[in-house]
């Protein structure tokens, strides 16, 4: 493991109790950082707690609720006394179905837990960066949000949008000391493959030139690059981690 230097750094690390997310943390911790988990399963999320080691808590946040995430904001502050940097990692998957098939009320519920949330993490959290003249935001999107996956009309326009507010809160940000990027990941295998069926599971492999599924290792690498001092230059940028499959 090559070393990425987060000490003194406090971190909020969103879905964070499992697979990717939990990977960030493992990582950030790892490299010194203060890790504050946010996920909405406050079971899941104390088993993950007990099983870590060094800086790190937990909050219960429904990161989709906009009540939640200033009350977790405010926690998370007097727990770590800052906040320098925002993972914005929690999402879910959805049913796997035509578009002109796709339930309404299934649409709502992705683009609130997948898009709604980063925009309401991003709009609580960056004023305290601003402040302090200091932060660094990393939202995970999807390739998917780039290609647009077939029977996955919800969350691939869900991940396109979290590219768009990348880009838009991160030129906005530029002359703030605080740097606003996205990583746009294959598919890893995680818990999110449970909401999927084996059919769109095989596609998604078939798209990847390397012949396999993403490691969730991989992507914290990237996450902890772009949450450190280093990402000193790159602001509103999408970062591919697709095994080959992206093609712009």
């Amino acid at each position: 493991m090559n070393q990425i230097d987060l000490n003194v750094r406090a971190a909020i690390v969103t879905g964070g109790a499992q697979g990717i997310g939990l990977a960030i943390v493992k990582r950030m911790l790892a490299s010194g950082a203060s890790v504050r988990i946010w996920d909405r399963d406050q079971k899941l999320l104390q088993q993950t707690l007990s099983g870590l080691s060094g800086p790190v808590s937990g909050d219960a946040v429904d990161v989709a609720d906009e009540k939640s995430v200033a009350q977790g904001t405010a926690a998370a502050i007097a727990a770590l006394g800052k906040i320098d940097i925002l993972v914005n990692n929690a999402g879910i998957a959805g049913t796997n179905v035509p578009t002109v098939d796709y339930p309404v009320d299934e649409w709502e519920r992705i683009l609130k837990v997948n898009l709604t949330s980063q925009f309401l993490c991003c709009r609580a959290i960056a004023p305290h960066m601003v402040k302090q003249k200091y932060g660094r935001i990393v939202n995970i999107a999807s390739v998917a949000g780039k290609e647009g996956n077939p029977n996955a009309v919800a969350y691939s326009a869900s991940k396109a949008g979290v590219i768009s507010l990348t880009k838009s809160l991160g030129k906005e940000l530029a002359k703030d000391g605080v740097s606003v990027n996205c990583i746009t990941p294959a598919a890893a295998k995680t818990a999110i493959f449970d909401q999927m069926t084996e059919q769109h599971i095989n596609y998604m492999l078939s798209k990847i030139p390397m012949g396999r599924f993403v490691l969730v290792e991989e992507v914290a690498a990237l996450a902890c690059w772009l949450a450190s001092e280093d990402c000193s230059f790159t602001t509103a940028g999408v970062f591919d981690i697709s095994g080959g499959r992206a093609t712009y």
